[in-house]
């Protein structure tokens, strides 16, 4: 237990983490949701009811979406964008998808190497791609259920004030839905710009996700 427990301490600590917050947001959102209630003239509601209300669900999901935008673009961008001196960027000698050989696929694959890396055709052309297809899938998962969460929301405050309903591609197409979500796009590419900067001429000494404390700000790919 105590093996699996270091082996798998990152992805543990953060799921931890993840549902401490996820529980936060309820009965902060919960608490806060009723407030409005009682002050529009409304009747608060059950924290169940809260929980699968849309007002719940699109608060929930449109992080969810910009997170996963975040790592679709970043996962894609630094194959043909580099930073020069970042940790998370290759040398311009490596920009690009890079050979086989580097790559350790087809005939350059080796003993321990996944076997869809090995197969060659579109088995390898898959998985070489894997990780962008799949937080592209979850992004556009997430972004779809946030603008169906969304509209039921926008819809419910649109008859409180008499106002007429959307359909999904007026809301899709609505201030409203973009002002959502780009206040969420700005921030996670002011974080992840701001750390491919910052990384260039600060340490974090032991994570790889920064370089050796002694390593010159010029160096690129190389983590402590």
């Amino acid at each position: 237990m105590r093996k699996f427990l270091r082996d798998n301490g990152l992805s543990l600590g953060f799921g931890l983490l993840f549902l401490l917050a996820l529980a936060g947001q309820a009965l902060a959102g919960h608490t806060d949701f009723n407030d409005r209630q009682l002050q529009d003239g409304g009747s608060p509601v059950g924290f169940g009811d809260y929980l699968t209300s849309s007002d719940f669900l699109v608060d929930v999901a449109e992080n969810w979406q910009s997170e996963y935008l975040q790592f679709l673009l970043y996962v894609v961008a630094t194959v043909y964008l580099i930073q020069r001196g970042s940790p998370e960027s290759k040398p311009s000698s490596r920009i690009g998808r890079e050979s086989d050989r580097d790559q350790l696929v087809g005939a350059h694959a080796r003993a321990r190497s996944p076997k869809w890396a090995k197969t060659g055709g579109w088995r390898t052309a898959v998985f070489s791609r894997s990780l962008g297809l799949v937080m592209g899938l979850l992004f556009l998962a997430t972004w779809g259920i946030q603008s169906v969460a969304g509209l039921a929301a926008y819809n419910s405050d649109q008859l409180l004030s008499f106002g007429d309903p959307v359909d999904w591609l007026g809301y899709v197409g609505s201030a409203e839905f973009w002002n959502r979500s780009l206040q969420n796009w700005q921030s996670e590419f002011l974080a992840l710009g701001s750390m491919a900067v910052l990384s260039v001429y600060l340490r974090q000494r032991g994570s790889p996700e920064s370089k050796p404390v002694g390593a010159p700000h010029t160096a690129t790919d190389e983590t402590g």
